[in-house]
């Protein structure tokens, strides 16, 4: 049975989310989960579940939690015993496959980097962010936020990892690989991405060239490679142009439907439109090149994104993705 350890003190709703999360997951999934925090909080949260005590759900202590004002730096030195800091060493010593954390971001890359290391072959970790197209299928867009300043070797890299994520965890059967720039051409971009053209035409991808902001959800490539600035960014435009569409079609909807009909009709649509954009349903964002599994989730992450948070670490663990993502950076060692 896949083990994943769950930071169950890191997010704005923790711990009752990590916890409801754990109980669906060891319910539904087939997994057993280390829930880490506060030994006594958890258990009483635990307690609201009847059934928890026949799950494969066990409670490791930590004493210490990381907040999202504390820097990553901070975190890391002082913070010995965090959650973060204790589920990340129950993945480097074997005990779990991966662990899942809806806490400071900075802070769990920071830890899994230090305490579980990286892959040989990979220079740094990147963090893969999953968005839905109107194809109907995700596209990972790697790097939304782990490295600010990226070579153009780095970005070889994240197209590898990001490819062999495409292909065996959302299950694409050849991912085309795109590179973020301002125009399709060649010659746009600045000295990074033209730079890295050549090295990623030279990787056995299926590299399609250059790819523009807007074609992140046509569902015209299957990874999207950029520096970790540009990805931040387009991450939180989208986070942010999702939340207001919602919004305004919750208002037109309640000011224009006045037959009954119309209502449930509009209102099915609406549902529906809410989970596709949904960020829970995706779970959280993978940090690729770290050995072991480390998913990052949204800060504000309920029981349902933290349940599938821990599905994608299992998928991540069952389909063997860093021994492929080495083996592939090994193929490609003399474009990278």
């Amino acid at each position: 049975m896949v083990t994943i350890a769950v930071d169950a003190m890191g997010g704005d709703n923790a711990p009752k989310a990590e916890v409801e999360g754990a109980v669906r997951a060891a319910r539904t999934l087939g997994v057993r989960v280390i829930l880490v925090g506060r030994q006594e909080v958890l258990r009483r949260e635990l307690e609201q579940f009847d059934d928890y005590r026949g799950l494969p759900i066990e409670v490791v202590n930590a004493t210490q939690q990381v907040t999202m004002e504390d820097s990553a730096a901070r975190a890391v030195r002082s913070k010995r015993d965090s959650s973060v800091r204790v589920a990340s060493r129950l993945v480097r010593d074997g005990i779990a496959q991966g662990f899942v954390s809806a806490g400071n971001t900075g802070a769990v890359m920071a830890t899994a980097k230090m305490v579980q290391g990286v892959i040989h072959g990979v220079d740094r970790p990147a963090l893969a962010g999953i968005f839905p197209t109107l194809a109907g299928k995700p596209v990972v867009v790697i790097d939304v936020g782990a490295n600010v300043d990226c070579s153009p070797r780095m970005l070889a890299q994240f197209a590898v990892m990001g490819e062999v994520y495409s292909r065996v965890v959302l299950h694409q059967e050849r991912p085309q690989v795109g590179l973020l720039s301002i125009g399709e051409e060649e010659h746009k971009g600045n000295d990074t991405t033209r730079c890295a053209t050549p090295l990623l035409k030279n990787l056995p991808l299926d590299f399609v060239g250059n790819v523009e902001g807007s074609d992140i959800y046509t569902g015209k490539t299957d990874v999207i490679v950029c520096d970790g600035f540009i990805g931040n960014v387009a991450l939180k435009v989208s986070e942010g142009l999702v939340d207001m569409v919602k919004q305004m079609l919750q208002e037109s909807l309640q000011a224009t439907i006045t037959r009954q009909i119309g209502s449930l009709l509009a209102r099915a649509a609406f549902t529906d439109f809410k989970k596709r954009v949904d960020y829970s349903e995706y779970g959280g964002a993978p940090l690729l090149g770290v050995r072991g599994i480390t998913i990052i989730s949204h800060g504000r992450s309920n029981a349902n994104a933290i349940k599938n948070a821990i599905r994608v670490a299992a998928e991540f663990s069952a389909g063997n993705v860093n021994q492929r993502i080495e083996g592939e950076l090994a193929n490609g060692r003399q474009a990278v």
